[in-house]
């Protein structure tokens, strides 16, 4: 198939599909980063908490099993290969996750809101993804490499905890993943209100393989590719500014799985708003509520361009591989997340 559309668009088309299931998933299913955080500190109910863990395990047992089948090298990801920078993902989860209460959802959940017809979450999509860009290559881009540089703590061994354990032990990377994987799934399986919840079981499986998908899928087209395809899986902080730079500037660029993955998220989280019969169009009314959301968007574009991903690029890609970065960064987005909620609720300051 590559070689009738070519393999940036055959990645796109790759990347649409695991997308369309995120987007789906965000509708049918109600996953969402800050909706779980929220339902966990004020609404008495873990059962989206538990979802994101069970993404995280189907996601993991997923990624370790392609590679145990040979279908996925670990090292090639990019969340594993150039070390790691404990500073950035502590720092860039603290800021991402305040922006995000600020402007009411993650990348993610804001494309899924876009879908949806709400004319303030296509705003926030794009400030964010211009923030984004401005620290990934624009104006703030040498001032992060020099504050923040990849690879701060190098490793002989992929920055990973499975590879770490291996090391230690004696024992195969794969099997200590898939093990890890599997007990992760089991402690979010455990009580029985979450197994008494199989819509929210269904589409968190769904989240989980579409993250795993997204690694096959990419690893397939690279390994057969004579061009550089890198091997990753969903995320939404510079793919944003991908699909901007696209939309402008289509002929002089070419499809990326990012891209593909922000249409497929806006394509299924349409159809999920308009089968729910919950697509309308939406505007912001308060001029203190925009300014507010557009505040979060630049901090979720700084953030997440300094974390190295989102909440979905290290709180689930970077996670399926037992990347260090990832419990730190998503740590840290979730202590970010309760600042601005507290900020926001209990109004110790204002914005």
């Amino acid at each position: 198939m590559g070689e009738l559309v070519g393999d940036a668009t055959l990645v796109a088309i790759l990347g649409f599909i695991g997308g369309l299931g995120l987007g789906l998933a965000a509708r049918f299913g109600r996953f969402c980063t800050l909706g779980a955080i929220e339902d966990a500190l004020y609404g008495g109910s873990d059962i989206r908490l538990r979802m994101w863990a069970i993404a995280i395990g189907i996601a993991v047992l997923g990624a370790f099993g392609l590679a145990g089948s040979g279908l996925l090298d670990l090292s090639d990801s990019f969340y594993l290969n150039n070390g790691w920078n404990p500073v950035a993902h502590i720092l860039g989860g603290l800021v991402f996750g305040y922006g995000m209460a600020l402007a009411g959802n993650c990348g993610y959940g804001v494309l899924a809101r876009v879908g949806g017809g709400d004319l303030r979450a296509f705003v926030i999509v794009l400030v964010m993804a211009i923030a984004a860009y401005s620290v990934i290559s624009g104006p703030f881009a040498a001032l992060r490499v020099r504050l923040f540089p990849d690879g701060l703590l190098g490793t002989d061994a992929p920055a990973g905890f499975a590879h770490l354990l291996a090391s230690a032990t004696g024992l195969s990377p794969i099997h200590l993943g898939l093990a890890i994987g599997a007990l992760i799934l089991a402690a979010a399986l455990a009580p029985a209100r979450m197994r008494a919840e199989p819509d929210a079981v269904f589409w968190a499986c769904i989240v989980g393989a579409s993250i795993a998908a997204g690694w096959a899928a990419t690893a397939f087209v690279a390994e057969r590719s004579f061009d550089a395809v890198p091997v990753e899986s969903h995320t939404f902080s510079a793919p944003l500014g991908d699909t901007v730079l696209y939309a402008m500037l289509a002929s002089g660029m070419e499809l990326n799985f990012g891209v593909g993955s922000v249409a497929g998220v806006l394509c299924g989280a349409c159809i999920g708003s308009l089968r729910r019969g919950h697509f309308r169009w939406e505007a912001c009314e308060d001029p203190r509520e925009l300014r507010r959301q557009i505040a979060g968007a630049v901090l979720m574009g700084f953030g997440g361009a300094i974390a190295i991903g989102c909440s979905v690029g290290q709180g689930l890609s970077a996670f399926s591989l037992l990347a260090f970065s990832a419990p730190l960064t998503l740590g840290a987005i979730m202590l970010g997340a309760w600042l601005g909620l507290r900020q926001l609720i209990q109004g110790f300051a204002t914005l």
